[in-house]
């Protein structure tokens, strides 16, 4: 850092003030050492800044105290150009602040990044703004003053992140101190999202240990709370320059004390050089005169003592360009608790700034700016009352030269305000009824004892006039106690009682065009959409077709907003399906911010959706899921064949690229579907999924075999696998593929494990390998076997999970689960269930219902034929064939019977089968019957698919 600047041989309006520092470092220190340094370094920023011919005005970021003296000073000096603490491309949005209700926040957005690591992307800087601020009296006071310029000098959202060297941290606008107590962060910063907080003033110790020497010296318990008692209150009745001046040492002594970063330092140096770099070149490019302006901008950076710094700086910045990114910029609404959070203040303060900015402007008749039409704004009774003679009268008029003004403030004793009766009074009845509400057991003894409590802990603290946050903690020990009865407890109830969680707002005509036009699309519904909270909307298509278009809005936006902007209650959008009444639960005013940064993106709300979904396709981490997901919500949603077909081309490509199997079941799942919808909906299957079924069995095929050795693979995913092999085989032959290819995969296949190698059985039967016999033996021989009968939960679980690929062998796998339990004595059976429901719960849970209608068929349906019913199995394996134990009809077979009696079937496949011949009378020996005769096995098999309907 730069030192400070020599101080002249002559007197200065500081040598007193000097000489009283050096004596007191000398008696406190033994002599002089660093800390005269220090002190006498405060003074000589002090100086330097009172001394700069461009007038520095030091604020803190949302201060009743600053804004007051802001309002003030422009009433008074009326300067003609105003030089603000904002990122400078933030300039053309502040005119929209009249069309909002504050507060809100000017939004830098910018979703691709170019120039910046693109895990950051998307990009976002916020700098909130509320009424009771010193900014905005200034944005007010330039807009609305015909002749004043207000010029954004600060570091642009593009440099912010330029500047920032931490990968992965916020930068350093957006570190809390050590003492922060946010409130409920979660839920206050969703106003803002993860953007980067630009806020004016930000005062605050970044040396820890001085912080918590204030706070335990000061008797309070958080930062605001000591800032509103020992700089808030003070600075709310004093003069111009002593509010400077104060302004400036406290800005001093924090930069002095702040720990040795050597980033967070160069960034702070690099600001200040920035600013008064464009001070300068606003200067001589517009030859304004210095005494007409005013700078306004923390008093963190006020006390700078950079080369760069005054009219007159030597130092020459050079400003790095911007990068490509393309920023957009617009108004998003903020809160009170969103403020809180992002900027690591206690939970309430900025409420309670809110009040004092109410009370401030009462007691003093200051009348403060306000933007002309500002949606939201009720103007005080001060300012009612107070007429423009009377308001100019209350300003005190600055002198022409600045005296030493710190010595008496810092001499003077605290100002104990008197007890204020009424007041506290008023505050202990509306808690006390507040509690009642909330579902306390709240009485007027509870509204005494809080009275005589806040006076109580305020003489504890050395103050005679209790503070809200005295109140606050009398009012949590009084009334909550030990036991929160609601939703609220005391401390929300204490901070909503003194203004609570304001939320802004942002007008219809401040919103991006995107916004406007999802309101306009949306107006049938006749619904007030910016109004915070849920509203019920109900679509009745059917009667109203024009309300078909507000469905497919509403389905855009529940598929791009958060959760809970738009959740539909009743009807559903699936492909191929459309609902003819809908009910939906909006709550767009809440996620106005989301709808906002929507607009960023584009211009429509479909334009945004093909281009997320060309991003998540072709994506670096994209497989072929998320591929065939975005392909579904493309004809889902916009309806858009030639998006469906370029992303199911992409999909392909993906599919080619993949060597796991992770994403099988997903695969299986969209591709069924796909299919499903094209063959009903489309005269022709698109090119592109003919390519994706012919390169998904050569894939698949060829990932089988290590898939069902693969330690990282589940028996699920190799599921999926012949799922997508057996499903599309038919499909996959037709186009070309090889079956042999298939059969080679499942003969290469050695599993080791009980749930691959039930799951490798199934497959066999499936290809014709193993018969259905075979594998009801290898069972039998599974539960025979003492030592296999542990892991027989898992071979149960790999035959669930085969029904994916081969749902025919639902009934083989309720015989198998029906002879553990038949077969298996109680004192294995009882230690060995749990382990079987759990096993089957964990891997194949959706799978249950398949199991459960068939053996709803299996099984009897009344409980008193349970005792004759023998099993089918057990019937076949007595009798030797199926339904043995019954009367078998003329011909010799069931299956002959049920073909006589239902020869359409028989004829349609002869017909595809190209075979002539007619039907003969069963006397003389049908051909049928005797072919059925010979073939006893396909008959009995046609009697099964008879039976089951299939």
């Amino acid at each position: 850092m730069s030192g400070s600047p020599t101080m002249g041989s002559g007197e200065t309006p500081f040598t007193a003030l000097r000489g009283q520092l050096h004596e007191a470092a000398t008696a406190f220190a033994g002599g002089p050492d660093a800390l005269e340094g220090i002190l006498l370094g405060m003074v000589d920023d002090v100086e330097r800044a009172v001394r700069e011919p461009l007038e520095i005005f030091p604020v803190c970021h949302h201060s009743p105290a600053s804004a007051l003296a802001m309002a003030r000073r422009l009433r008074e000096k009326q300067p003609k150009v105003v030089y603000l603490e904002l990122c400078e491309d933030m300039a053309p949005l502040l005119g929209e602040l009249r069309n909002c209700r504050l507060p809100v926040a000017v939004q830098a957005f910018a979703s691709d990044v170019d120039g910046f690591p693109a895990e950051w992307a998307p990009l976002s800087v916020v700098a909130p703004v509320t009424e009771a601020s010193a900014e905005y009296q200034v944005i007010a006071y330039a807009l609305d003053t015909p002749g004043v310029e207000l010029v954004l000098v600060d570091r642009s959202s593009d440099h912010v992140f330029q500047w920032d060297s931490r990968p992965g941290e916020h930068p350093p606008e957006n570190a809390p101190g050590p003492a922060a107590e946010p409130s409920e962060p979660e839920a206050g910063m969703q106003m803002h999202g993860e953007a980067v907080g630009v806020e004016i003033g930000d005062l605050r110790p970044r040396f820890a240990e001085l912080e918590e020497h204030l706070l335990r010296h000061g008797k309070v318990r958080h930062w605001s709370e000591w800032w509103h008692q020992y700089v808030e209150v003070p600075l709310g009745d004093s003069d111009h320059d002593t509010y400077r001046q104060v302004m400036f040492l406290i800005g001093s002594l924090f930069r002095r004390l702040a720990p040795g970063d050597g980033d967070r330092v160069r960034v702070d140096e690099d600001r200040e050089r920035f600013m008064w770099t464009r001070m300068r070149e606003h200067l001589a490019s517009s030859g304004a005169d210095p005494e007409d302006c005013l700078y306004v901008c923390g008093a963190f950076h006020a006390a700078s003592r950079v080369e760069e710094f005054g009219v007159a700086g030597s130092g020459s910045f050079a400003i790095t360009p911007r990068s490509a990114t393309t920023w957009r910029h617009g108004l998003i609404p903020s809160s009170h608790a969103a403020i809180e959070a992002q900027f690591g203040l206690a939970s309430g303060s900025v409420s309670i700034a809110a009040s004092q900015w109410v009370k401030n402007l009462e007691r003093t008749r200051v009348r403060p700016y306000r933007l002309a039409g500002q949606d939201g704004a009720k103007k005080s009774r001060a300012a009612k009352k107070a007429s423009p003679r009377k308001a100019a009268a209350a300003v005190p008029p600055a002198p022409e030269h600045a005296a030493d003004r710190l010595s008496g403030f810092l001499r003077r004793p605290p100002v104990l305000d008197a007890l204020d009766e009424a007041e506290l009074l008023g505050w202990s009845v509306d808690i006390v009824r507040a509690a009642r509400r909330a579902g306390y057991q709240a009485s007027t003894a509870d509204a005494i004892a809080v009275f005589e409590t806040s006076i109580l802990l305020a003489g504890v603290r050395d103050r005679a006039k209790p503070t809200p946050y005295d109140f606050q903690d009398a009012a949590i020990t009084c009334i909550e106690k030990d036991a929160v009865p609601g939703r609220r407890d005391v401390r929300r109830l204490v901070e909503i009682m003194m203004g609570g969680d304001r939320v802004g707002r942002v007008g219809y005509d401040a919103l991006p065009p995107l916004a406007r036009d999802v309101h306009d699309r949306l107006a049938p519904l006749e619904l007030k959409l910016q109004q915070r909270g849920v509203q019920r909307a109900l679509l009745d298509v059917h009667a109203r077709p024009e309300l078909g278009a507000c469905s497919d809005v509403l389905w855009i936006l529940r598929r791009l907003l958060p959760h809970g902007a738009a959740r539909p209650i009743m009807g559903e959008r699936k492909l191929g399906e459309r609902s003819i009444q809908e009910s939906w639960d909006l709550a767009l005013g809440t996620h106005q911010r989301a709808l906002i940064e929507l607009g960023y993106e584009g211009v429509s709300i479909e334009q945004v959706l093909e281009q997320r979904l060309r991003r998540e396709a072709y994506g670096a981490r994209a497989t072929t899921a998320v591929v065939l997901a975005a392909v579904e919500d493309a004809t889902l949603y916009l309806g858009s064949r030639r998006l469906a077909d370029e992303l199911g081309a992409r999909a392909l490509e993906v599919l080619a690229a993949e060597r796991t199997v992770d994403g099988a079941p997903e695969v299986l799942r969209r591709v069924r579907g796909l299919l499903a919808y094209y063959r009903t909906g489309e005269p022709a299957l698109p090119s592109w999924v003919e390519s994706f079924v012919k390169a998904g069995y050569a894939h698949y095929c060829t990932l089988l075999p290590v898939a069902f050795t693969d330690e990282d693979a589940t028996v699920g995913q190799v599921a999926a696998m012949l799922g997508f092999l057996f499903s599309m085989e038919s499909l996959a032959l037709s186009l070309g593929c090889d079956r042999t290819q298939l059969e080679l995969a499942v003969a290469q296949s050695r599993p080791t494990d009980p749930e691959r190698t039930a799951l490798l059985w199934a497959a066999r039967v499936h290809l014709g390998v193993l018969s259905r016999a075979e594998l009801r033996e290898r069972c039998g021989e599974l539960l025979a076997n003492p030592m296999l009968v542990p892991a027989y939960p898992r071979y149960l679980s790999g035959f669930v999970h085969a029904l994916v690929p081969v749902p025919g062998l639902a009934d083989v796998v309720v015989e198998a689960v029906s002879n553990a339990f038949g077969r298996l004595p109680d004192p294995v059976l009882l230690p060995w269930l749990p382990t079987l429901i759990t096993t089957l719960r964990a891997g194949a849970a959706d799978l249950a219902p398949l199991l459960i209608r068939e053996a709803g068929r299996i099984f009897p349906a009344r409980l008193a034929a349970l005792d004759a019913w023998v099993p089918p199995w057990r019937a076949a394996t007595a009798e030797g064939a199926p339904d043995a134990g019954r009367a078998r009809p003329a011909g010799g077979s069931r299956g002959t019977a049920l073909l006589l009696t239902h020869p359409e079937a028989l004829d349609a496949y002869a017909e595809l089968l190209g075979c002539d011949g007619e039907w003969s009378a069963p006397e003389a020996g049908p051909a049928g019957a005797a072919l059925m005769a010979r073939h006893p096995d396909t008959a009995a098999a046609w009697e099964s698919l008879l039976t089951r309907g299939v």
